[in-house]
């Protein structure tokens, strides 16, 4: 695949943004985002919004960050370093949801804003353990994918923020035009989870038309962080100043790498691995 530029040595690289929660197994959360943004050759800058306990076997707990510290987090970030796109990710609470939007907004990080924000509507683990409180569905519907440049969520989030049950194409198609109309510039539907499927197919609509993005299904358990991996390769490509089609692309040929790279971590499910990268 076509890497991101590397910056000379001395020189500033691109920086990024990620708003999110921690995950101490280091698979998936801000672990995942700052990694994929290093082996991507960009300054991965952090807002931590929760602080979670979880292994490989699953999630037993997490803790809020306040509200007003998440946002002078990305207030501060932005005035002295400077993004040049942002995620969000694990966000826990309408609180967070609503400190996290007026803040990008002020700064200027949105869709139609200069610095473009991709949302990862975490909602819960892999494991279903559940990393939003129940109430703040309203919060990711109403308030953040509306701030979407593009939105990215997987199957069981679809079917959380939708309501619609992704079974075939045609389904995933009334999906990506349901989370379109809550405001996104840009969603995505993801295909991953989509067992029955020959190909991993990740559709992307922007109100007119749908654009298709395929690989080969890579068979293997060890997909922790996948979602977060994806997302945070998009937002890089997004901060080089890649078109969102474009930014998509390559998010899709990093995560699908990244999946060939995965490896056993603990009990339970291992994380995707942007370590490939170094045998390039």
């Amino acid at each position: 695949m076509k890497l991101l530029p590397l910056t000379p040595a001395g020189q500033t690289p691109i920086r990024a943004l990620t708003i999110a929660g921690t995950d101490s197994g280091g698979g998936a959360g801000i672990q995942a985002d700052s990694r994929t943004m290093a082996m991507c050759g960009v300054h991965a800058c952090v807002a931590v919004a929760a602080v979670t306990v979880q292994n490989s076997v699953g999630v037993s707990g997490f803790h809020e960050i306040p509200p007003e510290i998440v946002a002078d987090q990305v207030r501060v970030v932005v005035s002295d370093i400077g993004v040049g796109a942002a995620k969000t990710g694990m966000l826990a609470s309408t609180t967070i949801i609503e400190a996290v939007a007026a803040v990008a907004a002020e700064v200027g990080i949105g869709r139609d804003r200069p610095i473009p924000l991709v949302v990862d509507p975490v909602c819960a683990s892999m494991h279903g353990d559940p990393l939003l409180h129940e109430e703040a569905l309203d919060a990711v519907r109403n308030t953040l994918i509306p701030a979407a440049t593009v939105v990215t969520p997987n199957l069981d989030e679809v079917r959380l923020i939708t309501g619609i049950e992704v079974v075939d194409d045609k389904s995933a198609r009334q999906a990506a035009e349901a989370l379109h109309s809550l405001g996104a510039q840009w969603s995505i539907v993801k295909g991953g989870h989509l067992r029955t499927s020959e190909l991993s197919t990740d559709l992307l609509f922007d109100g007119d038309r749908f654009l298709e993005f395929s690989s080969a299904r890579i068979d293997t358990g060890n997909d922790h962080g996948g979602g977060d991996t994806l997302a945070a390769a998009i937002t890089c490509a997004l901060a080089h100043g890649y078109s969102v089609p474009d930014a998509v692309a390559f998010g899709k040929e990093w995560v699908t790498k990244c999946l060939e790279a995965s490896y056993d971590l603990g009990a339970g499910h291992g994380p995707v691995s942007p370590l490939w990268r170094l045998q390039v």
